[in-house]
């Protein structure tokens, strides 16, 4: 089996929602609770092709599958002090967790973004999670904290962490004179 990985397009969109709604109707990982339609991320998916701090990269089977995991750069937080933050997810087709799909997203959505004006990665995580914090730490994030109870979804609450990351690596500091 060939993978490519390569930047989505908004014809992509469909097989991308294939692959959300799974999570959406039988996972905690999201807490949408409701599928979502093509005409729901319309606006989402034009700004995370046109380039810029939002980007959206796809894994494609060549002979099997099609979309097989999608990986995204999205806002942090709506306030303009966050623009140089970036939330990012990750999402495999059910069944092809565990064959480095989603690192292989995760290495061409950061390298994608080297040149942008960010100065911070973070990323969600619904916990329990083991797979998904094993490729964070894979990429340097560290954990930052979590928020204990914040989402109900299937009759529980569940617990969210949040890891964080510098985009580059800071600069080294220059001993004082």
């Amino acid at each position: 089996m060939r993978i490519e990985v390569r930047p989505g397009r908004v014809r992509d969109l469909p097989a991308i929602l294939e692959i959300y709604n799974h999570y959406v109707e039988r996972s905690p990982a999201t807490f949408e609770v409701s599928p979502v339609h093509p005409s729901d991320r319309t606006g989402w998916v034009q700004e995370h092709t046109a380039g810029g701090r939002y980007r959206l990269w796809v894994a494609v089977e060549r002979e099997g599958e099609g979309l097989v995991g999608w990986a995204t750069t999205s806002p942090f937080r709506p306030r303009a002090a966050y623009a140089t933050t970036v939330e990012s997810s990750v999402y495999c087709r059910a069944g092809r967790e565990g064959q480095g799909i989603g690192f292989r997203l995760y290495s061409a959505l950061l390298a994608s973004v080297q040149d942008e004006d960010i100065e911070r990665v973070v990323a969600a995580i619904t916990l329990p999670n083991p797979a998904s914090v094993r490729l964070h730490r894979r990429f340097g994030f560290r954990r930052a904290g979590t928020l204990h109870r914040v989402g109900r979804k299937f009759d529980r609450f569940w617990d969210v962490a949040y890891y964080e990351r510098p985009l580059r690596p800071p600069e080294p500091q220059v001993p004082a004179a």
